[in-house]
């Protein structure tokens, strides 16, 4: 392997320590439980992976080129409280048309940038409490409704969605997981 190629390859690793996503089109109903624990405890596996962190440390990027810790947070309660308005407009509205956002320039404003963590690992803790209750709460038919993303030209299924955002809980906090045990600092 030429030394580009092994470079891009530590780079894919770094940025996607899980694994890519599954890009699912479909579900089975029999999936949903374990998807909707992966929400529910989200925050304490968050909580776990920046325990102890100093800001410097928080304010280190999980890879070259990438978000700093402190950014992954914050990305993780804008991103998972768009993922619940998405869920809320698709149980309330037929079929409903999402509102796309930029999520590399959402983690440029100041709060992601300098925030203390604590905020947004309180919107997790609650938001996460309510998603799990109401995705629990859900029959296999609501889970099939569906909303557009314009901006990708799909339909997402809401028993997709689940999947989609317990795996992407797992990503980002594996990305922290990954930099404190790369950097020694546990």
């Amino acid at each position: 392997m030429n030394e580009h190629a092994a470079n891009e390859s530590e780079l894919e690793a770094l940025r996607y320590p899980i694994g890519r996503p599954a890009q699912l089109e479909a579900f089975e109903d029999d999936q949903l439980e374990a998807w909707i624990e992966d929400i529910r405890r989200l925050p304490d596996r968050l909580e776990a992976a920046i325990e102890g962190l100093s800001e410097a440390q928080l304010d280190t990027p999980y890879r070259p080129g990438g978000w700093t810790a402190r950014q992954v947070v914050h990305h993780l309660a804008d991103s998972h409280m768009n993922a619940y308005v998405r869920l809320k407009l698709a149980l309330t509205e037929d079929k409903p048309t999402i509102k796309p956002y930029d999520e590399n320039v959402w983690a440029e404003q100041p709060d992601a940038g300098s925030l203390a963590v604590g905020a947004s690992l309180l919107i997790l803790r609650g938001l996460h409490t309510r998603w799990a209750f109401l995705l629990e709460s859900l029959t296999p038919e609501q889970l099939r409704r569906s909303f557009y993303h314009p901006e990708s030209g799909t339909w997402t299924l809401l028993g997709v969605q689940t999947e989609h955002y317990a795996w992407h809980g797992k990503h980002h906090a594996s990305q922290i997981a990954s930099l404190v045990e790369r950097s020694g600092w546990r």
